[in-house]
């Protein structure tokens, strides 16, 4: 679809999400499956949920699952999704669990359309709380905040707790990121049950796709899985909700809490562009004033 029709330079992206087994080959297979789908479909840039090849193994503080971190090169799960964009003729950013020497990181590769690896994005932001225990296991990203050129659009990847963060999103188009991607894991929040976060969280991803005027792609996962921790088993249910946001956050597409699905939306990315343009936000930002951003309580230093 992209560069066809019209007198736009049109992409169309997906979301695909689907439940986790704790067997990458099945999840790898799963994932193949459903970015055909999504190709079959009109999309170019496909997106996979966070940590795809397993159940979501941050639940514990385990040693042993540090051996599900695989080395950026010759990994293989990267190295069949580079064939397989190169076969489709489309984007993947691709998200595993990255060994580097004695680091670990929670990573993203960039796949472009002829198989190439662009490069990596390392989640900058580390959750540490209940049945997320990330810091036990990621270094905190090291690459900064990018933006990565496609053949069908510049685009920018952050991970999962990224999106919490607005200067994620800013940072990622101020360096020309058209389309914003976040692949995700979360759900329930074992500590309380009541908590129920899923509207919460597709409210602040729309509003980075309003304040930057750039369309949005978010995947998560679903299902329930249970892991051994050691102070007994902890359960999460995943609840989906996997959605592409417009350039001024509405949700045009949106899966829901139990099934597997397969999202596209189709984006006229110059249209939008004179749109970001005619709207002045970047024209009248002032970062002169932000440098209390800096600070942790607002206090000038």
């Amino acid at each position: 679809m992209a560069g066809g029709g019209g007198a736009g330079r049109k992409v169309a992206v997906a979301a695909v999400q689907f439940a986790c087994t704790d067997t990458a080959s099945e999840n790898i297979a799963t994932a193949e499956r459903l970015i055909r789908e999504a190709h079959n479909k009109g999309a170019n840039i496909v997106l996979i949920q966070e940590l795809f090849e397993g159940h979501y193994f941050c639940q514990a503080q385990r040693m042993d699952f540090f051996q599900r971190a695989k080395p950026y090169k010759e990994n293989p799960t990267i190295m069949r999704m580079q064939k397989l964009a190169k076969e489709l003729d489309i984007v993947i950013p691709v998200s595993f669990f990255e060994a580097a020497n004695n680091a670990h990181y929670n990573s993203v590769a960039i796949i472009d359309a002829d198989g190439t690896d662009l490069g990596l994005y390392r989640k900058s932001h580390i959750p540490d709380g209940p049945g997320y225990q990330e810091k036990f296991y990621f270094n905190p990203g090291d690459t900064g905040f990018k933006a990565f050129k496609t053949k069908y659009a510049t685009i920018g990847v952050g991970i999962c707790w990224d999106q919490w963060f607005p200067e994620t999103a800013r940072a990622m188009v101020l360096q020309g990121a058209e389309v914003l991607f976040y692949p995700t894991a979360i759900g329930s929040e074992p500590q309380d049950t009541n908590l129920d976060s899923r509207e919460h969280w597709k409210r602040v991803m729309q509003g980075h796709a309003g304040a930057n005027l750039v369309p949005l792609v978010a995947s998560n996962r679903i299902g329930t899985e249970t892991v051994e921790t050691e102070h007994g088993n902890s359960t999460i249910k995943f609840y989906g909700n996997s959605f592409i946001a417009g350039p001024t956050g509405e949700i045009v597409k949106l899966a829901n809490d139990k099934d597997e699905e397969v999202l596209v939306a189709e984006f006229d990315l110059d249209e939008i562009k004179s749109m970001r343009h005619g709207w002045g936000i970047f024209r009248d930002r002032r970062p002169d004033l932000y440098k209390v951003l800096l600070t942790l309580d607002g206090e000038k230093s």
